[in-house]
């Protein structure tokens, strides 16, 4: 891939228009391949991550705290939730005292797939980066955010 101004055949007006546009690019160029990689497991980059807070947190949690963890927030992401229970990776549980509150929590199906699915083949698109300046970005990352 080339430099992000030559990839797009555009010049800005700064070099903070270019970082904002560059991370927006980047950003969409990896959902892409994530997308791609998802794709034989019929299962999306949000299912995914709904998969994995699921695992991490070994027992049912609500809705709205897998809503909170999710690295791509989703205003469907109970929807998302509803296709994975369809998938029988997931499983609902109403809460008995409060008929509102929902909560979930993954299966033996949805652990199987987890266990299938070879993230560390994704992880390679930044084997580019040395760990030093994965630290860094990951560093600069964070520091946008603060804002």
């Amino acid at each position: 891939m080339a430099e992000f101004s030559k990839e797009i055949n555009s010049k800005f007006s700064n070099e903070h228009v270019k970082a904002l546009l560059n991370i927006k690019f980047t950003a969409n160029y990896l959902d892409t391949i994530g997308a791609k990689f998802l794709k034989p497991f019929s299962i999306s980059e949000q299912q995914y991550n709904i998969l994995r807070i699921l695992r991490g947190a070994k027992e049912a949690i609500t809705v709205n705290t897998v809503k909170k963890k999710m690295v791509q927030k989703s205003p469907n992401s109970t929807r998302l939730m509803d296709k994975l229970c369809d998938k029988g990776l997931i499983e609902r549980i109403r809460c008995e005292n409060d008929r509102r509150v929902v909560y979930v929590k993954i299966n033996k199906n949805g652990l199987d797939l987890l266990e299938e699915i070879k993230m560390e083949d994704f992880d390679n698109y930044l084997d580019c980066l040395s760990e030093k300046e994965v630290k860094v970005l990951n560093k600069l990352l964070d520091k946008i955010r603060e804002k």
